[in-house]
């Protein structure tokens, strides 16, 4: 930005708390996030009586991976950070494979607890997660 004549700024402040802005033509913006509110493990208890009912639907014929799929979806989908490929992997296995599953799937996948376990991991991972489960009907 070229010098304009008259652009002089003898800034002086002392206990200043907070945001000083100085200069020609700044632009401000501020974001503000709601605190995440941690999950209580009642919450937690809940979202796994939720995995075991979509375990109780599987079909006594459905292949082994199904439940192994199903127990790596809850792992990673309750870790400190939760594994987004492993929970998009197994959501589109279960779209291929055992199609009258995806809908409970996809519901443990979008789970409110889900998403505040997401959140709580950062803001990122959060939007990655929006990204890619934010319509929670693709396969």
């Amino acid at each position: 930005m070229p010098h304009v004549p008259g652009d002089h700024y003898d800034i002086r402040t002392q206990g200043v708390s907070g945001q000083v802005v100085v200069g020609r033509n700044n632009t401000v913006s501020r974001v503000e996030t709601s605190p995440v509110t941690p999950v209580t493990e009642q919450e937690l208890a809940e979202l796994r009586a939720q995995f075991a009912r979509v375990r109780a639907l599987l079909p006594e014929d459905a292949p082994d991976r199904a439940g192994e799929l199903l127990d790596e979806l809850e792992e990673s989908a309750t870790a400190l950070e939760p594994d987004l490929s492993t929970m998009e992997y197994v959501r589109r296995w279960f779209g291929r494979h055992l199609p009258a599953l995806a809908g409970a799937v996809t519901s443990l996948v979008i789970h409110p607890v889900v998403g505040r376990l997401v959140e709580a991991a950062g803001g990122t991972l959060a939007d990655e997660f929006q990204r890619r489960f934010g319509d929670g009907d693709a396969y």
